[in-house]
């Protein structure tokens, strides 16, 4: 990101404020960023995964899962925050700044 800002920067210089063309950089090909795919677990693996941990490491494994909630976010529940008969979690200060 930084170095294309700098390449930008450069030929917006020598164009537009020293009125210099530089040929030469028309040939010039840019560096591509790797295509990154996510990681994706099988349901079985996820499985596999939760079945080797037990106790509270288990619990936020889980809730982190199910639930779709940030490592931050499992480690700040509270037993008030669970509304077990409504079956919701209540998330304080989370990502955005917004309770949910």
């Amino acid at each position: 990101m930084i170095a294309g800002i700098h390449a930008s920067w450069g030929l917006f210089l020598y164009r537009q404020v020293l009125g210099i063309e530089l040929p030469w950089l028309e040939n010039v090909t840019r560096a591509s960023r790797p295509k990154r795919l996510p990681v994706v677990l099988s349901a079985a693996e996820v499985r596999s995964v939760l079945a080797q941990l037990d106790g509270t490491s288990w619990l936020i494994a889980n809730l982190l899962y199910g639930s779709g909630l940030r490592l931050m976010e499992a480690h700040r529940l509270r037993v008030k925050d669970l509304a077990i008969k409504h079956g919701e979690v209540i998330v304080r200060d989370a990502k955005g700044g917004t309770d949910a």
